[in-house]
């Protein structure tokens, strides 16, 4: 069996935002993806694709570089962070004002675990 292993930014962020809107129940049933581009071009510092929002709040941006796709998230930083690296994706907080953590997705497999970062800052933000 020939497994393909999907490095493309791009097609990751198609998978994440089919992940997201795939759900009618659980906490993704919430969730939806906001000012989506479908035509964007990856790039080499990321090109913003689509936000992902529940209940109108903004829980993070998805970009795209050539070989992987990122999320940026303003809240939920710390709960971001923590749940990246439970789901051994690389992470990097960044020191600005507000502060924001990069979660990276580099491959078509790490999307559900992407998608369990994106519950627990959800699941934070209601707390």
């Amino acid at each position: 069996m020939v497994e393909e292993r999907i490095e493309d930014g791009h097609r990751i962020a198609e998978l994440l935002a089919s992940e997201v809107t795939g759900r009618d129940t659980g906490p993704l049933a919430a969730m939806a993806v906001a000012d989506a581009d479908p035509d964007v071009t990856p790039t080499d510092d990321g090109a913003f694709a689509y936000g992902i929002d529940r209940d109108g709040d903004r829980l993070a941006a998805v970009f795209v570089q050539p070989d992987r796709a990122y999320l940026e998230f303003q809240q939920g930083v710390d709960a971001a962070v923590s749940a990246a690296e439970d789901a051994d994706l690389r992470v990097r907080p960044k020191a600005v004002e507000p502060p924001r953590a990069l979660v990276f997705v580099e491959s078509g497999a790490a999307v559900k675990r992407a998608v369990d970062v994106l519950v627990a800052v959800a699941d934070d933000r209601v707390e």
